[in-house]
């Protein structure tokens, strides 16, 4: 077992989430047990998820999506009680890091699809309230055909990907940012990428993408974002020695 606070401290050290003007609190959000032996990792934060948590006896839940967003009522809701009871019923200590973990260069969401479709020369893409949190990448010369790319990324998220066909046959530079992230296309446009990968589309993105002639694949939302949470539950595991389950709750978006 191992103290709470000293995971805490781990997480936000590796993925600074100060550094974020991030849409929602990062860190831990509800307090629960001291010590840690298990620690349970998942995408969004959710009753499903919880009591999930609690069945595999987990005393530290990580998600990605947490339970407090800007824009939201700030009283309790019947449905945001009846989460908070499983966490306090089980003491189960929940921790959310979203920007933090989409942009951090070795264990981000897109640092980690870059790498998993193969992209070379890794950089930072699409500034979010001053800061890149995606990833831009390129494929070796001569390019890889657009056809391979989907099969990689069906692959690589085991769901069929949304593709707008508008690009040309080869990619070489491609740019990515897991999630609902449709408008950075114009970002990848501006730079001049041949395609652009994130998680759900807009209505507009169809006409961005065939007027620019760039590739748009949406891979879901939920499949483009378990990456991240799910390797810094795998890293806390092999540095503190403690126990890592991922719960998967798998949404079509």
């Amino acid at each position: 077992m191992l103290p709470v606070k000293d995971v805490i401290a781990y997480i936000d050290e590796l993925l600074d989430p100060s550094a974020f003007d991030d849409y929602g609190p990062n860190g831990l959000q509800v307090p629960g047990a001291e010590d840690v032996g298990l620690v349970a990792t998942g995408v969004s934060a959710g009753l499903e998820l919880f009591e999930r948590a609690a069945a595999e006896g987990a005393e530290l839940l990580l998600v990605h999506h947490g339970l407090f967003w800007e824009g939201q009522p700030r009283g309790l809701t019947p449905a945001l009680a009846h989460r908070l009871r499983i966490l306090f019923d089980a003491q189960i200590n929940l921790a959310a890091y979203h920007l933090p973990l989409d942009a951090h260069p070795e264990i981000g969401n897109n640092a980690l699809l870059a790498r998993g479709l193969g992209c070379e020369k890794l950089e930072p893409f699409a500034v979010h309230r001053g800061v890149a949190i995606g990833m831009a990448g390129r494929f070796a010369d001569p390019g890889l055909p657009a056809h391979e790319l989907v099969d990689r990324v069906r692959a690589l998220t085991a769901r069929d990907p949304l593709h707008f066909d508008f690009g040309p046959e080869r990619v070489r530079r491609i740019g990515i940012v897991s999630g609902g992230a449709a408008r950075d296309i114009s970002q990848a446009i501006a730079q001049g990428f041949d395609a652009f990968l994130t998680g759900e589309p807009t209505e507009s993105v169809m006409t961005e993408a065939r007027e620019a002639a760039i590739h748009f694949i949406a891979a879901g939302h939920y499949a483009t974002e378990t990456f991240g949470v799910r390797r810094l539950g795998d890293l806390l595991a092999e540095r503190f020695g403690v126990r890592h389950v991922f719960i998967d709750v798998p949404n079509p978006v």
